[in-house]
C-alpha cells in the first residue's frame, strides 16, 4: 500500500510541476498566431497544393497591415539635441554610424525616403521609426529614425542643425503621442507565390 501511495504522490508531484512550468513559459511567451483554414469537402481526396495556396494568399491580403498604419504607439517627451554638443562626437551610436557633422539631420530610409533622425533609450531598437505630430515644427506629421542613443525612458530627442533651434524652437514638449510605423531594421516579409 505503501508503494502504491507514493507512486501516486509522484504523479501528482510530476503534474503539479509540469502545469507551474508550462503556467510560467506561457505567461512569459508572447505568443502571435494566425490561424488558417482550408476546406476539404471531400475528406477522402487530399487538398490541391493550389487551393491551400489561395486560402493563404486570402489570408495574407486580409490580415496585410496598411502602410503607415501604426504597430503601436506611446506618450513620451520631445527634446532637441545637435551633433556638435561638447560631449557629443558627431558619430550616431547606431549602424551605420553616421557622421552628422558632415551628412545632416536626415537619413535616407528605402521604405520611408528622406526623414529626421533622432536619439531614444534602448527601449526602441536602431532603425525604429516613429511619426509624431508637433504643430510649432511643421504642420504636417514627423517621421523620424532612431539611429542614436543617450536618453532615457520615453523620451525622443530630435537632430537639429543648431543649438539655438534645439533649445529654443524644440525646447521639451510633454505628453507627445508617438507612432512606432516599424520597430528596429528587421522587417517581417512574407513571400507568398504569384502574390
Amino acid at each position: 500500500m505503501t508503494a502504491y501511495r507514493n507512486r501516486i504522490i509522484k504523479f501528482i508531484i510530476q503534474v503539479l510541476i509540469i502545469f507551474f512550468i508550462s503556467f510560467f513559459i506561457r505567461k512569459e511567451t508572447k505568443i502571435v498566431s494566425t490561424i488558417s483554414v482550408a476546406l476539404n469537402n471531400g475528406l477522402e481526396n487530399p487538398l490541391e497544393i493550389e487551393e491551400i495556396q489561395k486560402n493563404q494568399k486570402e489570408l495574407y491580403i486580409e490580415n496585410k497591415p496598411k502602410v503607415g498604419d501604426p504597430l503601436y504607439t506611446f506618450v513620451g517627451e520631445l527634446t532637441g539635441y545637435v551633433g556638435d554638443c561638447p560631449l557629443c562626437s558627431g558619430y550616431l551610436a547606431c549602424p551605420p554610424r553616421t557622421n552628422v557633422i558632415k551628412k545632416g539631420i536626415y537619413y535616407n530610409d528605402k521604405k520611408y525616403g528622406k526623414i529626421r533622425i533622432v536619439a531614444s533609450s534602448r527601449n526602441y531598437p536602431c532603425g525604429t521609426i516613429l511619426k509624431f505630430n508637433v504643430k510649432k515644427l511643421s504642420s504636417d506629421p514627423i517621421i523620424a529614425i532612431v539611429l542614436d542613443r543617450g536618453v532615457g525612458g520615453n523620451v525622443i530627442d530630435l537632430l537639429s542643425d543648431s543649438k539655438d533651434y534645439a533649445i529654443k524652437k524644440i525646447g521639451r514638449v510633454r505628453n507627445l503621442n508617438f507612432e512606432v510605423l516599424r520597430e528596429g531594421w528587421k522587417e517581417w516579409i512574407l513571400n507568398i507565390k504569384n502574390l
